[in-house]
């Protein structure tokens, strides 16, 4: 039996949970390591939910958690991902010096593709990426579970947008040269089939981009529960860098590369999160400083305890459709 959250509130009848075996294993063999609350407070669902590590493979996941029916709830009609910028101006690329120090703008980055090719992104909220590439010569198509995201991506913005999740009737295998997940692989339930679709869908030799918050950080060490990068219950999936690489060789890429990415807004976030939940300390205070805390992000990155990390897996070229 699972380890259960000590004192929720009962939750709504309307809202349905699961208690899962370890996403990436398949294990029950799980304990509590951390307790938090919906920073949204959003849902009204549960006053606290749990972060459990698997004891076979470590790898950090909610559980219980809302089941596929009822996470909807925990998603504000107003969540930011979803939105579309008001401008679409291509923003200016990071100076390399910068890049160099971690200060990067994730989604900016060179796609390791030799030409603009057939790109998905998985979880495409507001489609600002997808514009992007369209931009750059790229054939997008993008894929998420907000059917108002993706009604605005078709209808202000003229690309190919999908609703729902992998796998999908309507992609092909074989088909996308590179598939990009930014910040969306730990809102599934089952990210094991998630990547093995990836798979499928990219050709041999075709591209996997995975970026999501890093639970080996400094920020998570020192915030715990009130980390920006938890999201409770919204992040079901809780991935250090040594489970995200072992979940994707699990599925059948091979890694490529894997770095580290420094968020000062992030670490700002969570010390705004400390102050309102649990008052604060001096220190904590000084951290919702902008020049206090790019410089503490920087020093982290020195480390390689950022808090995000972005990787890179390819489908092996020696593999067939």
């Amino acid at each position: 039996m699972m380890p259960r959250v000590s004192s929720p509130l009962p939750p709504p009848t309307s809202l349905h949970w699961d208690e899962t075996a370890c996403p990436m294993c398949g294990h029950h063999d799980a304990e509590v390591v951390l307790e938090g609350q919906d920073p949204t407070r959003h849902g009204g669902g549960a006053s606290c939910f749990a972060v459990v590590r698997c004891r076979r493979c470590t790898l950090h996941y909610t559980n219980p958690r809302p089941d596929r029916n009822s996470i909807g709830s925990f998603y504000p009609t107003d969540y930011k991902p979803h939105r579309r910028p008001s401008k679409m101006n291509p923003p200016r690329r990071t100076p390399f010096w910068a890049r160099l120090l971690g200060r990067s703008r994730e989604r900016l980055g060179d796609i390791p593709w030799p030409k603009a090719g057939r790109l998905l992104d998985f979880g495409c909220g507001g489609g600002s990426y997808l514009k992007r590439m369209a931009d750059r010569g790229w054939e997008v198509t993008g894929l998420d579970a907000s059917v108002g995201a993706v009604r605005e991506i078709q209808e202000a913005l003229g690309l190919t947008a999908l609703v729902g999740t992998l796998p999908h009737p309507d992609l092909e295998p074989g088909s996308f040269d590179v598939i990009t997940m930014w910040h969306s692989l730990e809102h599934v339930h089952q990210p094991m089939d998630i990547l093995r679709e990836a798979y499928n869908l990219l050709v041999p030799g075709g591209k996997l981009i995975v970026s999501c918050p890093n639970l080996d950080s400094l920020p998570y060490a020192w915030f715990g529960s009130s980390w920006f990068g938890l999201d409770l219950p919204r992040h079901l999936v809780h991935f250090t860098p040594d489970t995200l690489r072992q979940i994707l060789l699990s599925s059948g890429f091979r890694v490529e590369s894997l770095r580290y990415v420094r968020h000062s807004d992030w670490l700002r976030s969570s010390a705004k999160l400390r102050v309102q939940q649990h008052g604060s300390s001096f220190a904590t205070r000084l951290l919702t400083c902008k020049p206090i805390a790019k410089f503490a992000a920087w020093m982290m990155y020195q480390f390689n305890r950022s808090d995000c990390i972005i990787a890179v897996a390819e489908r092996p070229q020696d593999d067939s459709v």
